[in-house]
């Protein structure tokens, strides 16, 4: 009664005056009443579990493990806490810990749908798709409902890293079949829309096979899912604004952030666009936030983050009446395919930072850049290709940054040639295994500098496969291979700045590393691929005039790198022409500008 008298709260109301913020989306306001819920009840576990789930969708990933430990020791037999753990983990590519703590979930609960789908997610992580589908199939074996895991079983006949008896055609006629049994089962399903997004077939862009057909069937699955969704919340798809207005574009992206695609190209869009004629609004789906994010926000008109669940922010982008949406990239991110899936503006477009057909009948345009594209590339798109000039991107200058590399400290001789192959495992198909261990052979004392990153359990793949390569070819693995601790960024430009050649990856190209190389001044070796994922470093390179490095086969790339790595004074002419070639790629108003009249066209014609 005194607490009412004094206008205090008790535990339980600050608990459910918390829960209900944060499923609303308002995580600050969500965060502090269910902090105060534990002060005023330290043994309140179901506080410390909505307060673990609050801070994950803050971004706090810290927080919310100790508020989920918290609520463990609090009720060690509560089996669900520990698959919230666990999916953290993940997360954090922590996979071994990540897996103790759903066997103790199993353990408590045997047959427990949720901890089997996360344990799958876990073998996932780590390469292992065999073991990932059974864990999904199982899950949804003992809950036939349980879309996700019957979603999650299909899109993991991809592997996310070949194995050495990988058969990828096999695996794309096996994914086939499975789409027909999840079309199939979707019919009958009323909540079949909530398994799209969560698992999505990122890995079928590391194939060097066209994936429109497929990924056609996918995408309109997807579409027709969200649809019944977005029919049943009553979101009408919008008409344009008033003409005269400034065109309204909204940039929905869970990577305004230092990442790879919004550094690309998303960045320079937004710093150039003319806010005399356009409206710039950014959605961000995502709560970290750093630097990147900041310029963002002092930029844009408008910057939208913290709406938490995919159907608070369908709403609020739908609310928001763009003319024109911008999805940079349809694949890495759950609540961007969700959302990608459904008409929240009159004109909606995807770009290449998944550098392939999105396959969604809602995307109407795909941005992408004339130095990129092979000739005939529309037949690859179910979009309507939109081709900016050059490479699409506007990129600052920079000042040149010079730092000298300590390669004694990662175990390399100063003096010997250095060839870096800076590519995530997955970007390196098994086929091509061998290119790598021809080069090795014609260049017998250089080495080729690979990255370890995190996770361990997929590094540990990729080095036994690349292990068997070398031996198979007959040669000493650890005389021509190392691999190095994955790099912050500082300390890999020194590494680019003082390397001598780098090694492309074939038939998925690099685009932002291979630009940190040419802004070192290394030379670049890539194959050119068939579509535009195997294009980055060529188109780039081309652009700029040095075609001489763009090798047309396999074998000419071994040609060219073997012939480089012996030939120091090839190599230094190379930087030198490197030097002043590269200008060419900074600060170039003309992809923006294209950009722009895009806008203005596509806009006019609805």
């Amino acid at each position: 009664m005194l607490r009412r008298l004094f206008g205090m709260r008790s535990a339980q109301e600050e608990f459910e005056r918390g829960t209900a913020a944060a499923q609303a989306g308002r995580m600050a306001e969500g965060i502090t009443a269910l902090r105060r819920a534990l002060e005023l009840k330290p043994d309140f576990p179901e506080a410390a579990y909505n307060l673990g789930a609050a801070y994950r969708d803050a971004g706090n990933s810290d927080a919310a493990l100790a508020a989920y430990r918290r609520a463990a020791a609090l009720v060690p037999k509560f089996a669900d806490v520990y698959v919230d753990i666990a999916s953290i983990l993940r997360e954090r590519r922590e996979l071994e810990e990540a897996e103790r703590s759903l066997r103790t979930a199993l353990a408590l609960k045997p047959d427990f749908p949720e901890a089997l789908l996360e344990l799958g997610n876990v073998h996932k992580g780590g390469g292992d798709w065999r073991a990932a589908v059974e864990a999904f199939r199982r899950a949804a074996s003992l809950a036939p409902a349980f879309g996700r895991a019957r979603w999650a079983a299909a899109v993991s006949q991809i592997p996310m890293i070949d194995d050495i008896d990988t058969d990828r055609g096999e695996r794309r006629r096996v994914f086939a079949r499975e789409l027909d049994a999840l079309e199939a089962w979707a019919t009958a399903e009323p909540e079949a829309f909530r398994a799209v997004g969560d698992h999505q077939p990122f890995y079928l862009a590391y194939h060097e096979v066209s994936n429109r057909d497929l990924l056609a069937r996918y995408g309109t699955l997807c579409a027709s899912l969200m649809r019944r969704w977005q029919d049943a919340a009553g979101l009408e798809p919008r008409p344009r604004g008033k003409p005269g207005e400034r065109i309204r574009i909204g940039i929905v992206s869970a990577h305004i952030s230092d990442h790879s695609v919004w550094l690309a190209f998303v960045r320079g869009w937004v710093q150039r666009l003319d806010r005399r004629r356009f409206e710039l609004h950014l959605f961000h789906l995502s709560a970290k936030r750093d630097a990147e994010t900041e310029l963002a926000i002092s930029t844009a008109d408008g910057f939208h983050d913290g709406k938490g669940h995919w159907e608070n922010w369908a709403h609020f982008i739908h609310d928001s009446r763009m003319d024109v949406l911008i999805y940079p990239e349809i694949g890495m991110d759950p609540t961007t395919a969700k959302l990608a899936g459904l008409r929240l503006a009159p004109v909606q477009a995807t770009s290449w930072g998944q550098p392939q057909t999105s396959g969604l009948p809602t995307m109407d345009y795909y941005l992408s850049a004339e130095a990129l594209e092979p000739p005939g590339a529309q037949a690859h798109y179910t979009e309507k290709l939109e081709l900016l000039p050059g490479t699409s991107c506007w990129l600052p200058r920079g000042a040149d940054e010079h730092r000298d590399a300590n390669w004694a400290e990662l175990g390399l001789a100063a003096d010997g040639v250095r060839l870096i192959c800076p590519g995530t495992p997955f970007k390196y198909a098994a086929e091509h295994d061998a290119l790598l261990a021809a080069i090795a052979r014609g260049v017998p004392g250089a080495k080729l500098v690979f990255f370890r990153g995190p996770p361990a359990a997929l590094a540990r793949r990729w080095e036994r496969r690349l292990r068997a390569a070398f031996e198979k070819a007959g040669l000493e693995y650890e005389r021509h291979v190392v691999f190095v601790p994955w790099q912050e960024p500082q300390a890999f430009r020194a590494l680019l700045g003082s390397a001598d050649l780098y090694l492309d990856t074939v038939g998925f190209s690099g685009f932002n590393t291979a630009l940190q190389a040419v802004r070192c001044g290394l030379p670049v070796v890539t194959r050119e691929g068939r579509f535009m994922r195997g294009r980055l470093a060529s188109g780039m390179l081309r652009h700029i005039g040095l075609d001489e490095l763009v090798a047309p086969s396999d074998a000419a790339y071994v040609e060219l790198a073997v012939a480089l790595a012996n030939d120091p004074r090839r190599r230094q002419h190379l930087r030198e022409r490197l030097r002043g070639a590269r200008e060419r790629l900074f600060e170039d108003d003309a992809p923006v500008r294209a950009l722009e009249a895009f806008f203005e066209r596509v806009v006019a014609a609805r």
